[in-house]
């Protein structure tokens, strides 16, 4: 045994008894903290009955029923779930989020580059603007459904599980740590500082298994406030909603010192708009091509179509889907045939 896989067995085995989370917040206050957040929060736990209806509006009273004052002794995950942005700039610099465009696959071209502090709420709002701000908008149909449905590239319930994972599960003790989302090209990656503890590996993770946050203060308060819902199902709940629009199984690898959580294209090129910039006889002709559920002929496309268009410009529309992976064509000449993909 190595001497770090023996010290982190030993800090592991310590960590029920003292963890990071659970030491007492040395220059915090209640009143350091953001009382609207704490408010909030309990409203929800009790509109899920998550926890008992409290008559006091104190924020001081309100936290112990999360447990996140021992006495009159506030905690370190008090400070990270409601600290007020100055202090925890101050305090707690690891309480940090990277957020960062590129452009390629690489980190060769940055198109945008933020950090933003403050606490775990402020920074998953903070991170799912980032993406709604930066990922393209996808395209999908429903059977007997004309119209097309509109969304985010990736699922957002299964970002925001790992969003909310990496708040949740990174290990705070790590002073120049943080939670850094990065959008590629090709891809989308979610990292937090820290390892995956006790044992655990990626490929348990994507297989039923018990939960064991690092975190549990922080990470209960999570699913007090519905963030998170069933404990040791987030991972497989990503798989699930990547499956259900046909992207990849996202991977999770633990290196270098930190947990990253990657969401594939799945072929998709996240620089371009997509089916965004489309115009509305092209989103005309792919809802025919998605309707008729079979190659059609250029002729036959022309005929569907509510309003007449020249064979050139028909042309020059189709081969535009095609560019965008949006349609593909089987045969050549005058056999070509002309159906919507899926792939992209």
């Amino acid at each position: 045994m190595s001497v770090d896989e023996y010290h982190r067995m030993l800090l592991e085995r310590l960590h029920s008894e003292r963890r990071w989370e659970t030491e007492p917040a040395k220059g915090w206050s209640v009143d350091d903290l953001d009382a609207k957040e704490i408010r909030r929060t309990v409203e929800m736990a009790v509109q899920r009955g998550r926890l008992e209806a409290q008559e006091t509006r104190d924020p001081a009273e309100l936290l112990r029923g999360p447990r996140l004052l021992r006495g009159s002794v506030l905690l370190r995950a008090a400070a990270v779930l409601f600290g007020n942005t100055e202090q925890i700039e101050f305090e707690l610099p690891q309480c940090l989020l990277r957020v960062a465009r590129f452009r390629g696959t690489d980190r060769t071209v940055i198109l945008d580059n933020r950090q933003f502090h403050g606490n775990a709420f402020l920074l998953l709002r903070a991170a799912e603007r980032f993406l709604r701000e930066t990922l393209p908008i996808s395209a999908r149909f429903e059977e007997n459904r004309f119209d097309r449905i509109d969304e985010p590239l990736f699922p957002v319930l299964a970002t925001r599980e790992a969003l909310a994972n990496a708040l949740c599960h990174r290990d705070y003790s790590i002073g120049g740590g943080s939670v850094g989302v990065a959008v590629y090209d090709d891809r989308l990656e979610i990292t937090s500082s820290g390892r995956l503890p006790f044992g655990l590996t990626p490929e348990e993770l994507f297989a039923p298994h018990d939960s064991k946050p690092w975190n549990p203060l922080i990470a209960r308060t999570f699913y007090l406030r519905g963030i998170v819902e069933e404990w040791g199902r987030g991972t497989l709940r990503m798989i699930e909603l990547t499956a259900d629009v046909g992207l990849p199984r996202p991977e999770i690898e633990d290196a270098g010192g930190c947990v990253t959580v990657r969401f594939l294209g799945g072929g998709r090129i996240l620089s371009g708009q997509g089916v965004s910039d489309l115009t509305e006889r092209q989103q005309s002709i792919l809802a025919l091509l998605h309707q008729a559920g079979r190659a059609l002929k250029r002729r036959e496309i022309s005929s569907m179509l509510e309003t007449k268009v020249g064979d050139r410009q028909l042309t020059r529309d189709l081969d535009d889907l095609r560019e965008k992976g949006l349609a593909v064509t089987t045969g050549r000449g005058p056999k070509t045939r002309w159906k919507r993909s899926y792939a992209s």
